[in-house]
């Protein structure tokens, strides 16, 4: 038990957070921990604790209103040895780590204790129900029951934030332009192994959050000229040097961008702010349009996502609620609407070169089916409309040669009398050539005769 009673496991949960999210006030260190204490005061003993052990310092406040009055609270950052002690409790090495954040810290962390707002809606640490230490003379107070989390998107320790994505030069040298993701995901072996979050609190424009999309674009196309191997006939992409996940077939896509706006607005300001950054940036999400074939007025066909990066957007207050796999995501490029985070990052959906694929033999299906209607129905009507042969019986159909009216013989019939008609005709011909013969030798007498 520390001077301030906070135990050795508070402790270490407190080196964790922080080595994660850098900055944070005792109640969002509460939140990414332990959300079922009784209050932040076991929270804050830990960080006294760990201040009187050099590991962690006070730099700054930050102050909330609520229920009409202000609320100052400090903020909490790391040492430098309470950085070098973090990494050792997150398995990570120091190098990887990154700054103290005292600085942040001193201006009052404004963007960064958004995005440690955002992280614990992103981890959902699940409840454990706790009691408030009372003096033995008082009755132990009712703990309100507890609300219960949704899933969330991994453990604290899969996330890091403030990385650096070189556009140009390195991890450690970056180029300028280069940026600086909020917080990254990454746990192989998840429904979503590796994510990039950009948390908008409101202070940059649409076309700075666009521009920022931009070079998250540029940074995933960028490959590690280091390495001459290639990934599927690919250059290797620099990322990869970095992070894990599954090769995205034949599309090829970049890894996904998820945006989640914090400003408190209205439904309509929301929608214009979600919108407006979506067509200044599409670009970077859209995916080339290979039409197909048309069916009726609409243009059918399909999309493909090579080198294009998906980006999915949320606001916090619906993540809080909902967790990160709720149904509150908007894909770029999509109808509006919730879809989980799976969901939203599908590219084999509707629009998928599959499901086009799908759909077309679907409709050849339908076409074959449909003509071999047709033609029963026709082989129906035309057995049903045939007549027996005057002549011999044999069935007669419409259209067949000769057959211009119903009671017409068979062809073979028709074309019997016609040979006989024709064997008629010769004869009488041959006959009547007969009979001219027989009479101009009787004209002639016996000068006829010479002419046989």
């Amino acid at each position: 038990m520390g001077k301030y009673g906070s135990t050795t496991r508070t402790r270490a949960l407190v080196l964790e957070a922080l080595g994660v999210v850098k900055v944070a006030t005792a109640a969002q260190l509460r939140d990414l921990t332990c959300p079922g204490t009784a209050d932040p005061a076991t929270v804050r003993g830990g960080c006294k604790d760990l201040e009187a052990s050099g590991l962690v310092v006070s730099a700054g406040t930050t102050s909330r209103i609520e229920g009409g009055r202000r609320i100052t609270e400090k903020l909490w950052s790391l040492t430098p040895a309470g950085l070098e002690a973090a990494a050792h409790a997150l398995e990570r090495p120091v190098k990887e780590m990154g700054g103290t954040a005292r600085a942040a810290a001193a201006s009052g962390a404004k963007h960064a204790l958004r995005v440690t707002e955002t992280l614990a809606a992103f981890v959902q640490q699940p409840v454990e129900p706790t009691e408030r230490p009372v003096a033995r003379t008082r009755t132990v107070p009712r703990q309100a029951p507890l609300r219960r989390r949704p899933p969330g998107l991994g453990p604290l320790s899969s996330w890091s934030t403030e990385v650096v994505l070189p556009t140009g030069g390195t991890f450690t040298s970056p180029a300028r332009g280069s940026l600086r993701a909020d917080a990254v995901f990454a746990l192989p072996g998840a429904p979503v192994p590796l994510l990039f979050l950009e948390v908008d609190n409101g202070t940059e424009t649409r076309a700075q959050v666009a521009d920022k999309l931009a070079r998250y674009s540029r940074f995933f196309a960028r490959t590690d000229k280091s390495r001459p191997d290639t990934v599927g006939g690919r250059d290797r992409p620099l990322w990869r040097t970095v992070w894990t996940a599954p090769d995205g077939g034949r599309e090829q896509p970049h890894p996904p961008v998820a945006i989640v706006f914090t400003k408190a607005m209205g439904p309509e300001a929301m929608d214009a702010c979600m919108r407006g950054i979506a067509e200044l940036s599409a670009p970077v999400w859209q995916g080339d349009w290979h039409p197909g074939r048309r069916v009726g007025e609409q243009q059918d066909g399909f999309r493909t996502f090579q080198g294009r990066v998906p980006v999915v957007a949320c606001r916090l207050d619906r993540l809080q609620a909902d967790g990160p796999h709720g149904p509150i995501w908007w894909r770029y490029g999509r109808k509006r609407g919730g879809q989980t985070l799976t969901a939203a990052l599908d590219n084999e959906g509707y629009y998928s070169r599959d499901a086009y694929q799908a759909r077309e033999a679907a409709r050849r299906r339908v076409a074959e089916e449909q003509a071999a209607a047709r033609k029963a129905a026709a082989e129906q009507a035309r057995e049903a409309s045939r007549w027996p042969c005057p002549a011999c019986g044999k069935p007669v159909y419409p259209g067949e040669w000769g057959a211009t009216a119903t009671g017409s013989p068979c062809y073979d019939c028709q074309r019997a009398a016609f040979a006989c008609q024709e064997q008629e005709r010769e004869d009488a011909l041959r006959a009547a050539e007969q009979e001219e013969l027989e009479r101009q030798r009787r004209q002639d007498g016996w000068l006829g005769w010479l002419r046989t």
